[in-house]
C-alpha cells in the first residue's frame, strides 16, 4: 500500500490546476480518495470531525447488502435449475447465478459512474459518493433475466434525474435505486411483471420442460386469489422462491439490517416504525377480510415481496427519508402502512414497496417541515409560560 500511496503522490501534481491533466482532476480525486481516507481537516467554522467519510458510509451499506447480494445470486441458478428439474451441485448453481448478476452489476456501475464523472468534469467538482450503494441496489431490485441495455438505460435516467437534476449526491428527492425500477416498471412492463419475468429461463421455457413449476411469485398468487398454494413460511423466511435477485431471502435482509443498525448508518426507528405501518395495516385488512388477500395472516404479508428489503434499504435512505427523529416514527409508519395498502388494493402491481416509498420520499420534506414549526410552536408556549411565572407573585398577582 505504501508503494501505490507513493505512486499517487508522484502524478497527484499533473491532476491538480496547472498540470498537465488537470481537467481529470474529479477522475483522479475519486480513485485516490477511494483507495485512501482523505487528509483534508477543517480548521474553521462549525464542522462535525469524525474518523468515517462518506465513502466509508457507503461502504458499510455495501457490506451490509452483501449477504442479499450473495443469496440472490445461488437463488437465480436455484430458481434455473429447478425449472428445467435438473440436480445442480451448489458450485454450479453459484455459477450460473454469477453469470446472470454480476454482467448487470458491471453494467449498472459502468453506465452509472460515467453520468457521474461526466457530470463532476462539467461542474468541476468531485465524483459523488452515493452511487456506490445505488450501483448494488439497482440490480438487487432486478428480474434476473432483465436485457442489459435496458439496466444501462434505467441507471442513466436514474442518476440524471434523479439525481443530478437536483444537484448530486445529498440533494436527490428519490431514491436513485427505486427509481431506476419504477423507470422500467413503467416503460418495459413486460420485462418487469408477470411470471415469466422472476426465474431466469422461464421465458425460453416450453411447457414440455416444466414440471409443475409455474414461476409466480408469493404476491402474484395473492393477486390472483390463489393463496392457498403460497409457499411455506420456511422457504419465505429463507427466500427458496421466485422474486427479484435480492429481496427473497428475509435472513439476509436481517442480517444486514443488524449491521446498518450495529454500525448507527441505518435508522432503527424508520424500520421499526415501517415494520409496525406494516402490521397494522395488515391486521386492519384481516379484520375487514372482504377478500382471500385481504385474509393472508400478519407474518405471510410481512415476508412477502420487498417489504422488508424495501424498508431496511430503501425508506432507510439519509437522503430521501425524513431527517427529524419524530419525523422518521411519521414517515416509517406511513411507508410501512402504504407498502401494505397498495398491494392488496391494486391486483394489477401486487408489490406496493416501491411506489410506498417513492410517495413517502415525496413527502418526508412536508413532514420535516411540520414537526420542526410544532416543536417551535411548544417551545414558544413553554417560554411563554415560564415568563409568566416569573412575572407573578405567590399570591397569584403580577408583579
Amino acid at each position: 500500500m505504501n508503494r501505490l500511496r507513493n505512486y499517487l503522490d508522484k502524478i497527484k501534481p499533473q491532476f491538480e490546476e496547472g498540470g498537465k491533466f488537470a481537467k481529470l482532476h474529479s477522475t483522479f480525486n475519486a480513485f485516490e480518495t477511494f483507495l485512501f481516507v482523505p487528509n483534508k481537516t477543517t480548521s474553521l467554522g462549525s464542522h462535525i470531525r469524525d474518523h468515517i467519510d462518506l465513502k466509508r458510509t457507503m461502504t458499510l451499506v455495501i457490506v451490509a447488502l452483501l449477504p442479499s447480494l450473495l443469496f440472490g445470486i445461488w437463488n437465480v441458478g436455484y430458481g434455473h435449475y429447478k425449472l428445467w428439474g435438473i440436480t445442480a451441485t451448489f458450485w454450479q448453481t453459484v455459477g450460473y447465478g454469477i453469470s446472470k448478476v454480476l454482467p448487470i452489476i458491471v453494467v449498472c456501475y459502468v453506465s452509472g459512474l460515467t453520468v457521474e464523472f461526466i457530470f463532476a468534469q462539467i461542474r468541476k467538482h468531485e465524483v459523488n459518493e452515493g452511487f456506490l450503494v445505488s450501483g448494488i441496489l439497482i440490480p438487487l431490485v432486478l428480474p434476473p433475466d432483465i436485457p442489459l441495455w435496458m439496466v444501462a438505460v434505467a441507471t442513466v435516467f436514474a442518476v440524471i434525474f434523479g439525481k443530478e437534476a437536483f444537484g448530486g449526491s445529498g440533494m436527490n428527492v428519490f431514491n436513485p435505486a427505486l427509481l431506476a425500477r419504477a423507470f422500467l416498471f413503467f416503460a418495459y412492463p413486460a420485462f418487469m411483471t408477470g411470471d415469466s419475468v422472476w426465474t431466469s429461463g422461464m421465458a425460453y421455457a416450453s411447457s414440455s420442460m416444466i414440471d409443475g413449476f409455474s414461476g409466480a411469485t408469493p404476491l402474484a398468487l395473492c393477486a390472483a386469489n390463489t393463496v392457498d398454494k403460497l409457499p411455506s413460511t420456511f422457504d419465505l423466511f429463507f427466500g427458496f422462491v421466485p422474486g427479484s435477485i435480492g429481496e427473497t431471502s428475509k435472513l439476509a435482509i436481517l442480517i444486514g439490517a443488524f449491521i446498518l443498525i450495529v454500525t448507527k448508518i441505518g435508522s432503527w426507528r424508520i424500520m421499526l416504525s415501517a415494520l409496525l405501518g406494516g402490521i397494522s395495516m395488515a391486521l386492519i385488512f384481516n379484520g375487514i377480510a372482504l377478500n382471500e388477500f385481504m385474509k393472508v395472516d400478519l407474518l405471510t404479508q410481512i415476508l412477502m415481496g420487498s417489504f422488508l428489503f424495501g424498508m431496511v434499504f430503501m425508506a432507510t435512505d439519509p437522503v430521501s427519508a425524513a431527517q427529524t427523529t419524530r419525523g422518521k416514527w411519521i414517515y416509517g409508519f406511513l411507508c410501512g402502512m402504504f407498502a401494505i395498502m397498495i398491494r392488496v388494493f391494486n391486483p394489477a402491481y401486487p408489490e406496493g414497496t416501491m411506489l410506498a416509498i417513492l410517495l413517502m420520499n415525496t413527502l418526508a420534506p412536508l413532514i420535516d417541515h411540520y414537526v420542526i414549526e410544532s416543536n417551535i410552536k411548544r417551545r414558544l408556549k413553554r417560554a411563554k409560560m415560564a415568563a409568566t411565572l416569573i412575572n407573578t407573585d405567590p399570591y397569584g398577582k403580577k408583579q
